[in-house]
């Protein structure tokens, strides 16, 4: 027999469980499909920027985000040589009620999420349940075909599909949506370093030698992101852990004393960056939003801040719909119109420091950010609040629906 519910969300990352638990709170019957058993997957982003804390707040969840373990980062700075650094981003001089990047492992922030949807009637998490297909009527999506952990199918009719299951969404392909897709120089690895008493904390990376890293800071160690030309996964795998942690000791020399930790390459997790964007975020029945609509380069840690102010918009927008048992295209499209700029500047950002930072340095011709922004940096430092709104507020920022919002 065919399940029913109002909104069907494929996918349990910041975006889906945002969008589960402000959808519930507005009467609307959701359901979550998370095809693993838990939120508990190393390196995945776990910046959680001013913005999203002050969305936290006004969902009543800010004291239960506060007492868990974080660690909280003030600037963001480059190498310019000679040992020296130049803070390109302060968020300490923005009028915010946090201004900071909190370091939040992901499946805490994923926990509080759900356990706050746990308490709305309307709000339903099944896990170990994965989307395999769309159901349709009339050329419209009506729903979603998913199986368990256990090998059991089912269906699941729905008013509205929402992909919100990352930069491989099945939903997005299964909707025949395709994004267009950026060149990106490189691909990046993550792995971890343990940490010695209160060391650094600000996102400082290494820029030497062809070589980038960045460094950091979390509660207990330091989450180090090498980044290196893209394809080069299956050459550093071949060249094995002790090249590795060569490679590593070179760009990061401060941490050469601890480099023996890498003790194999399966501790060295790939991401393969894409950079990419869906030419139309949706088809009848059926939206994705985050990720599944716009894969982002992880310069500047800013794709869950998207990711959330996505869900945030559709909330709010679709929320009207979704009570009266009818959303059209149109009204599908209004989330598209509401995100597409933001989207696009962000992008344009990160495709501007890929060619100006990131392709100079792998073909040697600079170690740093171009003079002309050193220079503007070091002669006007009230300049470091512009970087530090894009990263941590975010162009065009959304703020809870009425509906939404708890003491």
């Amino acid at each position: 027999m065919t399940e029913r519910t109002t909104c069907l969300v494929a996918g349990g990352g910041p975006a889906g469980m945002v969008l589960a638990l402000l959808l519930a709170r507005a009467g609307v019957d959701v359901t979550v499909l998370e095809k693993h058993g838990d939120f508990l997957r190393d390196f995945r982003g776990d910046t959680v920027h001013p913005s999203t804390q002050t969305l936290l707040d006004e969902l009543g969840l800010g004291e239960k985000f506060a007492a868990l373990p974080q660690s909280r980062v003030n600037t963001v700075s480059l190498p310019v040589g000679d040992g020296r650094t130049l803070t390109i981003a302060d968020f300490r001089g923005l009028n915010l009620p946090h201004p900071y990047v909190a370091m939040v492992p992901q499946w805490d922030l994923l926990d509080l999420l759900a356990e706050a949807g746990r308490a709305e009637p309307h709000f339903h998490l099944r896990l170990e349940t994965e989307v395999i297909g769309l159901l349709r009527e009339k050329g419209r999506v009506t729903g979603v075909r998913y199986r368990t952990a256990g090998g059991e199918t089912g269906e699941i009719a729905a008013e509205l599909t929402v992909g919100c299951d990352g930069r491989w969404s099945a939903v997005r392909t299964l909707a025949g949506l395709q994004p267009r897709e950026f060149p990106v120089p490189m691909d990046t690895w993550w792995f971890r370093l343990p940490r010695n008493g209160n060391e650094r904390s600000a996102l400082v990376p290494g820029m030497r030698n062809g070589q980038f890293a960045v460094v950091i800071p979390r509660e207990g160690y330091f989450q180090i992101a090498y980044l290196a030309r893209k394809g080069m996964d299956a050459q550093l795998r071949t060249e094995g852990p002790a090249a590795f942690r060569e490679r590593v000791a070179q760009v990061l020399p401060d941490f050469a004393d601890r480099v023996g930790k890498i003790e194999s390459m399966d501790e060295v997790r790939h991401l393969d960056v894409r950079l990419n964007r869906l030419r139309r975020w949706h088809a009848d029945g059926v939206l994705c939003i985050g990720d599944a609509a716009h894969a982002m380069s992880p310069i500047g840690g800013v794709g869950i801040n998207l990711a959330v102010q996505d869900a945030v918009a559709t909330a709010r927008l679709l929320a009207g719909p979704l009570r009266r048992g009818r959303v059209t295209r149109r009204e599908l499209a209004r989330v598209h119109r509401r995100r597409r700029l933001p989207t696009m500047l962000v992008q344009g950002i990160q495709r501007a420091m890929h060619r100006g930072i990131i392709r100079p340095l792998f073909d040697g011709g600079r170690s740093g950010p171009p003079k002309v922004i050193v220079r503007l940096l070091t002669a006007v430092p009230g300049v470091r609040a512009v970087p530090a709104y894009i990263i941590g507020v975010g162009l065009f920022p959304e703020h809870a629906p009425e509906f939404a919002r708890r003491p």
